[in-house]
Parts: structure tokens; C-alpha cells; sequence
């Protein structure tokens, strides 16, 4: 805040620096760029500082960004963000139209050389060097040969040439930010020097808010006397009740039927033979891959699985289960399930540890590691008479040894099958005991190794169906929405809630809602209900009944918010605190003038506690929190001396020194200073923005239009 409240107070200076800087610089327009800050084709989509940003110029960006953001953007996060990059667009040319700024090529040139666009090959000569005379020959190349390109370059060019003059702009007034010895010995002082306390704390919490009577008109009062904390944007709240598409019990029932119907087999009569086939059903089939293809939402799966990575809430179940035997149906989440056993494999999952040495020259082995093959034997041999003893943490010396990539994890290679390791580790992991620990080498290296579990893994096969909704309760959620709508509708407005609990529907209310939201607890993306809520002709009370993927919601707008002051109504949340902690503090302090320090903790039953090595960096109390004015006051009081009452932010305090300690003397502050510059340098971007961006004026119209 205090670059800010400086950048704001030397306004002009500032300008004056940076327009004598650039009195150095030859200003021409080599490189041709497209502001559309200032475009004027169509309606405009914002107007900053006067300037409007045009609908048409503003869609094509959207359309830019859409391509270079891909599917997880929604349309909605688009427009935000390219808003945001327009408005800090159109705001920083204003600045450097203001004040005179502009490129020339060689500086372009610079500042390709130092970004990424400089590892682009074509500007780079026959050694993998940016090349400025490849980069212009490139560029006249594409503009010559390949127009689809060069149009590209043009775009990326544009956003160069922002970007230079951006950071042209800030390091211009990165020049002018400093601080003194003077500031780095303020800012030692105020670290180092400590100070120890005793006090006492009247706690707010002492008095009970119900004590405190706060009228409308005190309300009132508070927010005319600080109204930065109670401006509010335009915002609305809404209700809505959900009728959610999803399948009935007695939908359920149907295809849990229909999937036990496919166990068995069954008769159906071929006309083409005049006689009676015989259709093996699931339990039977000899083709399980064409069973599930005509009959399974899932295709025959023959990959042999262990139990974590089978159904959790049948795993038990269908490892129990013999060769042929079948499970179910079961419900797993959105599906009704039947498994069958097709084939087990004992012990056809192991979890090992290993701890590698590698040698020069191995087989993936890491360039860095230079010992022999010999070196590297020995030094296993050695790790392994270790993780033998009794006692021994091999996940300890698999990190503090191994060289392969599990070291971090212990040496920890998870659950594997047979065949997915090296044939010698695949051999000693599938031929061993659970806790045998042993020495082999593969082509990887020397590899001690521990046999951590074994597990059972099974081929099961699956039939499973999607519990869906039929199109019977498809039209009946449909029928129930409507019906809700026009009852809501015919009656008073205050009557939606009623109406809802007498079907046992639930209302759900969303509160402040901004005009360019997009997500709406419950509903998800839902951005036409929020321009509904927002148009001007919806009135407060109205209902309306929208689709959404997997439904309807009905909704009712029941609160608009006008861009200013808060009312007193909706102030009163956060007012009610402030003035009753304000009137605490003002009882407490009335109440105990005059007293010492034990007549205080007598009288409203506290103790006196201590603090010590307070400092003003860090002005908190341990067991009363942040106290910034409370130790503030303690510094300045001298030893043994005592305070009067205080009002703190956690209750009122009275504090006396017990011990004041000098910071060290240093013979010089350079660091301190260098650091607090570093600091403000390293905010000036953002901090500058956001000073321009909170005095300008912004007129944003994407509600208009998205």
C-alpha cells in the first residue's frame, strides 16, 4: 500500500522522470501493430477512460483465445480473461501515448533475443543462436512465401511490441524507486529491537452482545462515516428448486431385472428354421467378448487385476469366488453389475523395494555416475549385509543409496505382474518368500532387493448396464417441474418456499450474484440464469423454469442490489460487529478509569499475563493475536513504565515495560536498504496497474453481450 500512496502523491514528478528519460530515445514506428484498444467498428464492449474497446475486435480475441486455451476453458472464463487483458491493454497506452512512449526495431530485436520467441529454429543460425539477421530474413521469408504464418508473426508481433513498451515503462519507474540507509536502518530497528510486557486484557467477549442495543439509525450512521468498507457491486440473489434427472426406484428395479434375465439361458424361436434356438446366456457363454459387445454398457476386460484395482465394493465378493462363479448383481455406483470368475493366477501380483547401484556405462544409468562395475558390486554387497541386519530400514538406506528414480519413495516399486521387469528381478520377486532380501544384477545394475507382499490376481468378467431414467420418468420430471412453475408463478411472490415444502422439494438459495458469473452453486455453469436474474425487465418475485443438462431448476429472483452503498439491512452483517465492538470498548474503558493493573484484572476477573521479545515487525501477543497499536504503545513507553487504557482489536489492554532491549549497532545498513528496494522493485508492476486501474474510469458492458 505504501508504493501505491507514493506513486499516487508524486503523479506528476513521476511523469516528469520518465518523460526526461525518454528524451534519450528515437521514437519510430518500424513494426506495425493493431490496437485494438481503440477500436470504433460496432458497439463497444467497455469504455476506459473514454476509449472504447470494440464488440467486433473484442469477439476475435475471444475467438484467439478459445484456440489457445482449448476445451477447459468455458466461454464465460474466455470473455473474463481477455476483459482483463484489454482493460490493462487500453489503460498502460494510455500511459504510453501520455507519455511519449514508443519501440524501435533494435528494441524489439532485444527483446525477442531475451524472451522465448529467440528458441524459435528459424531464428536461430547453424549453432542454435538467435541470429538477428536469420530473424529478419525468416520474417521476410514468411511474409514473401507463407501468408498464413507471416499473419501469425503479426499477431505475436503486436504483443511484442506491448510487451517492450511494458517493460520500458516499469523499469523506467523501477529507476526511481530507492530507499535510504536511513529507511534500512528504520527497517533493522524495527525487527531487532524487542520489548518485554506485562498486561492485562479486558476481553470484548467479556460483555455479551445482547447487551449491546444497535439501532437502524446508529447502522446507518457508521456507514455514512466509512463508506470505502461498504461500497457493493451490482449483484442479485436468487432461489431455485431442482428437479434433477435421474432414474426411479422402479426404473432401477426394471434393469436390475432385465440384467439378471441375461444370467441364464433362454428360448427364442427362429422363424427362419421354424424351430426353437437356445441363447446362452451369461453364465454359460462360450464367446464372452461377443456376449458383452451385444449385451454389456462394457467390453470383456482380460488384463488379470489385483483387488485394489477391482470394484471396492465387491472386491471381497469376487476374490472369493471359484473358477465359473458368478456375482451379483450389484449395485457400483451409476451401474448394476454381474461378474463372473474367469481365471485366477496365485501370488500373480508382487510389491518389491530395491535399492540400485549402477556403474558407468549401464544401461540407463545417470551420466553423472562414474563408478565401475566393480565399485559398484562391492558397494552393494556392503548395503547388503546392512539391510540384513536385524533392525535395518531399508526404505532408510534405499533413499540415502539407491540410484534408481524409486529412491525418494523408499526404493518403492509398487504392485507388479509378471513380465513387466527385467527377466532377472522378475525371476527373484515371483521365486521368493514375502521378506527375503537378496543381491541380483540386470543390465540396470546391482539391485538388492526386499520381496515386500504378493497378491492374488483375477480375469473377471463384467456385464453392466448404466442406470438411466426411462423416458416414462423423463416426461413425469418434465410434468413436476411445470406444474411447480405455474403454482409458484399464479401465487405471492413469498409463497415459492411454501409451495415447495408441500411436494417436499428443496429450496436452495444462491446470495450475490455478479453480472459476469458463471457457476451457481448446485446449477454448475448456468450463465442464462444469471442474465435472466440480471435483465432489467425481471422483476423481483419472478420465476422461470430452466433446462440444464440433467434437468430443469426452477428459479426465483428474490433480491437486486444496486452498484453504490450498501443498505442498512444488508450493511448490518458486517456493521453489527464493529459498532458493538466500538461500544464494548467504550463501556470497558469507562468502566475502569483510573485503576492499576491488578485492580483491573481483579475487578473483571483476568490475569496479568507476559509477553516478551515483542517487536514492531511482527506486533503480535501470543494468547491475544495481532495487536498492532497495543505494542506499538509499549515501545513507546520507557522501563517500568505503565499505559493507560488501550483499545486493542481483541479487547482493551493496559501494559506495562519490563524490559526494553536495543537492537545492535551495525556499521552500515546497505543490505537493509537494498532489500526494502529489491521489495518495492519487485512490486511495481502490479502495484502500478492496480493504482491506474482504481482511478480510471471503467465502464464494463460484457453483460450486454455474453
Amino acid at each position: 500500500m505504501a508504493i501505491l500512496e507514493n506513486i499516487r502523491k508524486r503523479t506528476t514528478v513521476l511523469i516528469l522522470i520518465i518523460g526526461m528519460a525518454l528524451f534519450a530515445f528515437v521514437i519510430s514506428g518500424i513494426f506495425t501493430s493493431n490496437d485494438l484498444g481503440g477500436g470504433k467498428v460496432g458497439s463497444a464492449v467497455a469504455e476506459i477512460n473514454g476509449e472504447s474497446v470494440s464488440i467486433d475486435d473484442f469477439r476475435r480475441e475471444v475467438e484467439n483465445a478459445s484456440r489457445q486455451y482449448g476445451p477447459s476453458f468455458s466461454s464465460t472464463q474466455l470473455v473474463n480473461t481477455v476483459f482483463d487483458r484489454e482493460v490493462r491493454k487500453t489503460i498502460l497506452e494510455q500511459q504510453f501515448e501520455d507519455l511519449g512512449i514508443d519501440v524501435e526495431s533494435d528494441q524489439i530485436i532485444e527483446f525477442v533475443k531475451t524472451s522465448g520467441y529467440a528458441q524459435i529454429p528459424d531464428f536461430q543460425d547453424e549453432n542454435g543462436i538467435f541470429n538477428e539477421a536469420v530473424f529478419k530474413s525468416a520474417i521476410a521469408d514468411w511474409k514473401a512465401n507463407d501468408p498464413l504464418r507471416y499473419d501469425a508473426w503479426l499477431q505475436d508481433e503486436t504483443r511484442i511490441i506491448q510487451s517492450a513498451k511494458e517493460r520500458l515503462y516499469f523499469n523506467l519507474i523501477k529507476g526511481g524507486v530507492g530507499a535510504t540507509l536511513s529507511e534500512g536502518k528504520f527497517d533493522y530497528m524495527m525487527a531487532n529491537e524487542k520489548v518485554d510486557i506485562q498486561y492485562v486484557r479486558v476481553p470484548y467477549t467479556s460483555i455479551a452482545d445482547s447487551t449491546i442495543q444497535v439501532s437502524k439509525t446508529d447502522i446507518q450512521a457508521y456507514i455514512s462515516k466509512h463508506e470505502d468498507d461498504f461500497k457493493q457491486e451490482k449483484a442479485r440473489d436468487i432461489r431455485f428448486v431442482f428437479f434433477e434427472e435421474k432414474a426411479s426406484a422402479e426404473d432401477e428395479k426394471t434393469l436390475e431385472d432385465a440384467i439378471t434375465a441375461l444370467l441364464d439361458d433362454s428360448v427364442e424361436y427362429s422363424q427362419e428354421r421354424d424351430a426353437n434356438d437356445t441363447i446362452l446366456g451369461f453364465r454359460n457363454t462360450k464367446d464372452m467378448v461377443a456376449f458383452l459387445d451385444r449385451n454389456s454398457d462394457s467390453k470383456f476386460d482380460t488384463i488379470f487385476k489385483a483387488k485394489n484395482d477391482l470394484p471396492t465394493v465387491a472386491a471381497d465378493s469376487l476374490l472369493a469366488l471359484q473358477i465359473g462363479g458368478i456375482y451379483g448383481p450389484y449395485r457400483d455406483g451409476d451401474f448394476f453389475k454381474v461378474s463372473k470368475m474367469m481365471d485366477k493366477k496365485v501370488n500373480g501380483t508382487v510389491k518389491a523395494s530395491h535399492i540400485l547401484f549402477t556403474w558407468q556405462g549401464a544401461e540407463r544409468a545417470n551420466p553423472s555416475i562414474t563408478r565401475t562395475k566393480e565399485e559398484a558390486e562391492a558397494k552393494a554387497k556392503e548395503i547388503l549385509a546392512e539391510a540384513k541386519k536385524e533392525g535395518a530400514v531399508f526404505t532408510t538406506l534405499a533413499r540415502d543409496n539407491s540410484d534408481g528414480p524409486s529412491a525418494p519413495r523408499g526404493g518403492d516399486l509398487g504392485y507388479f505382474q509378471e513380465g513387466v521387469m527385467a527377466d532377472e528381478f522378475n525371476d527373484f520377486c515371483f521365486g521368493n518368500e514375502v521378506g527375503t532380501i537378496d543381491l541380483i544384477e540386470t543390465q540396470f545394475g546391482f539391485h538388492v532387493i526386499k520381496v515386500d507382499d504378493k497378491q492374488d490376481v483375477v480375469q473377471v468378467a463384467t456385464l453392466s448396464r448404466e442406470i438411466e431414467p426411462s423416458e416414462e420418468t423423463i416426461n413425469t420430471l418434465f410434468t413436476d417441474a411445470t406444474k411447480f412453475e405455474m403454482s409458484a408463478t399464479d401465487a405471492e411472490p413469498d409463497a415459492f418456499g411454501d409451495i415447495a415444502k408441500e411436494s417436499t422439494y428443496i429450496v436452495r438459495p444462491v446470495n450475490k450474484i455478479k453480472e459476469m458469473d458463471e457457476n451457481l452453486p448446485g446449477l454448475t455453469a448456468q450463465r442464462g440464469v444469471v442474465q435472466w436474474a440480471f435483465n432489467d425487465e425481471t422483476k423481483v418475485g419472478d420465476i422461470k423454469r430452466f433446462s440444464i443438462n440433467n434437468g430443469y431448476a426452477v428459479v426465483q429472483l428474490t433480491k437486486k442490489y444496486k452498484e453504490g452503498l450498501m443498505s442498512t439491512e444488508d450493511a448490518s452483517a458486517t456493521a453489527l460487529p464493529k459498532i458493538r465492538k466500538e461500544r464494548k470498548a467504550e463501556q470497558i474503558m469507562n468502566g475502569n478509569k483510573g485503576k492499576a493493573m491488578d485492580a483491573l484484572a481483579k475487578d473483571n476477573n483476568v490475569a496479568v499475563s507476559n509477553a516478551s521479545s515483542l517487536t514492531m515487525k511482527s506486533p503480535t501477543i501470543p494468547g491475544a493475536g495481532r495487536e498492532p497499536l497495543v505494542v506499538g504503545t509499549a515501545f513507546a513507553l520507557a522501563q517500568d513504565a505503565t499505559s493507560t487504557l488501550i483499545e486493542g482489536e481483541t479487547g482493551v489492554f493496559m501494559v506495562k515495560v519490563t524490559k526494553k532491549e536495543a537492537a545492535p549497532d551495525m556499521d552500515n545498513y546497505s543490505t537493509y536498504a537494498n532489500t526494502l528496494k529489491s521489495n518495492a522493485a519487485n512490486q511495481v508492476n502490479s502495484a502500478v496497474y492496480n493504482a491506474l486501474k482504481e482511478g480510471a474510469e471503467i465502464e464494463d458492458k460484457r453483460a450486454t453481450f455474453y
